[in-house]
């Protein structure tokens, strides 16, 4: 199986990056937020991947943190889930956010993504509510963990709202400060400070 590529990078096109690997231009499928950051053909890239089997085909998915690997292979072994729900979601949040998500039952921030309604967000959450990493299912009940959830969930659909991407949102998102206890309207005023610089 093949669990990581290094190689340098082609072009990035919409829905996956070309990464040349000794002779060979390897087309890798990716969330939004690992595209983003793939941005300058020629640099150097390392991602974590999961080979993907089917009848229909092969594939090879990336992933900029090892953790986004993780939730997404533990995401398409539901059922009901593929890998462009998986992708979907990671593009508008990533693993830990997910893992919240799913800790709190958090059903809305879930049905963000493309392709995720209620009933498969709550097949989601009941499918993973014992299989969460330890780490993620404290932070989730800890007293501020639901209500943080929602805030983010809130301000990453108000900040698509203003006509940002789910990619661009979230890396905005993801840049706030994370030992603090942020309203709504600070999460989106820092969030559009970020844009503006």
């Amino acid at each position: 199986m093949i669990t990581n590529i290094y190689g340098t990078l082609e072009a990035s096109l919409p829905d996956a990056a070309i990464i040349r690997v000794g002779g060979f231009g390897v087309r890798v499928f990716a969330p939004l937020s690992t595209l983003s950051r793939l941005n300058e053909p020629g640099m150097e890239v390392s991602l974590f991947t999961h080979f993907h089997m089917r009848e229909d085909g092969i594939a090879l998915y990336g992933f900029i943190t090892e953790a986004d690997r993780d939730a997404f292979e533990q995401m398409i072994g539901i059922n009901g889930v593929g890998p462009k729900v998986a992708l979907a979601l990671l593009s508008n949040m990533s693993a830990i956010e997910f893992y919240q998500a799913v800790a709190n039952d958090d059903q809305q921030r879930l049905g963000l993504a493309r392709g995720v309604g209620k009933k498969l967000a709550a097949q989601i959450i009941v499918a993973l509510k014992g299989k969460l990493p330890p780490a993620t299912a404290q932070a989730a009940s800890g007293p501020h963990g639901a209500a943080a959830g929602r805030i983010q969930a809130e301000a990453l659909e108000a900040l698509m709202g203003l006509g940002f991407s789910a990619a661009e949102a979230q890396a905005a998102l993801a840049k706030l400060p994370q030992d603090q206890v942020l309203t709504l309207e600070q999460q989106v005023t820092l969030a559009l400070r970020s844009f503006s610089r």
